[in-house]
């Protein structure tokens, strides 16, 4: 299980400490979810999920500006004795004098935002699921090819590096070379990235460790990319019979995530950056509503039924 500090989330959204104690309060946070407290405050503690960060929007704000000050101090005090990460009130609004209280006696910090409640929720729950996303790292090369992330598997030395310096050369974005950490922040998305200790370096045999960044500029990198298709490459294998027409798309299955993949035989003289070109304006025209191999088919089929 992955998790980030309390002190990230606060640099990142620009949150106040309200409590008392240090300006950074220590605690992590596991969940990618976001609680509302409503029910809460109203006494339903029944499937609460504790370990969540807690928002106080201006719904629950006005609901506690109605009750008295002991109802208040009892409701407040129940909800903090949960141990939750931490409170965040919304909109600016001026916290309770309970809420402070009881922060700094039950050790949660509260935490005051100037963001809109839904907005902050929003962004918040955008930015847990990508720092908490389940992650793996893989042997591959990860490119920004025409804007889709293709992902370029295969053995070791069959010139993956080789082919992303091409891609590079002729105006692609290398995101990762040897190692891709890859996150599934949906159930449809995969996010690539590289190790910050190799981030913009490529390995070539024969010549060593280049920094594409510094031979061809910031232009030619990227840090996060999306994976929209899987490219293996393998040995050209006479005996093997391979698709020639693309009417069936085959896929490899990443951290849950399914991605289409083109398995592509190496052999002299095929130059592997274009057909990686072409697999990617193939595939974003696929994803447009046109399959060229779909619109041959159905051409062929009309000639045989005018003829």
């Amino acid at each position: 299980m992955f998790s980030v500090t309390l002190a990230e989330i606060i640099a990142e959204f620009k949150l106040v400490t309200l409590t008392s104690g240090a300006d950074t309060p220590e605690g992590v946070i596991t969940h990618t979810d976001i609680n509302r407290p409503a029910l809460q405050l109203a006494g339903f503690y029944d499937y609460f999920d504790s370990a969540r960060v807690q928002v106080i929007g201006m719904v629950e704000y006005s609901y506690l500006q109605k009750l008295d000050q002991l109802s208040r101090s009892q409701t407040l005090e129940k909800l903090f004795q949960h141990k939750i990460p931490c409170m965040v009130i919304c909109r600016g609004l001026k916290p309770f004098p309970e809420m402070l209280l009881f922060g700094d006696r039950y050790g949660v910090p509260v935490l005051s935002s100037d963001w809109n409640t839904a907005e902050f929720m929003a962004e918040s729950i955008r930015w847990l699921k990508v720092q908490l996303a389940p992650r793996v790292t893989i042997h591959g090369v990860l490119v920004d090819v025409y804007g889709e992330g293709i992902l370029i598997l295969g053995e070791s030395g069959i010139g993956k590096s080789e082919t992303a310096l091409e891609l590079v050369k002729r105006g692609h974005r290398l995101v990762a070379d040897d190692a891709v950490e890859i996150k599934r922040v949906s159930n449809q998305t995969l996010i690539g990235s590289c190790p910050e200790l190799i981030r913009y370096f490529i390995e070539l045999r024969g010549i060593g460790i280049i920094d594409v960044r510094k031979m061809f500029g910031v232009q030619a990198i990227k840090v996060t990319q999306s994976i929209d298709l899987v490219i293996k490459l393998e040995l050209w294998d006479s005996s093997r019979q391979y698709d020639r027409l693309g009417l069936k798309e085959e896929y490899m299955e990443l951290l849950g995530n399914v991605v289409v993949m083109n398995a592509i035989p190496i052999r002299p003289g095929r130059n592997t950056a274009i057909i990686c070109e072409s697999a990617a304006i193939n595939h974003r025209q696929k994803k447009m509503g046109y399959n060229a191999a779909q619109a041959l088919m159905e051409r062929h089929q009309a000639q045989a039924f005018q003829g």
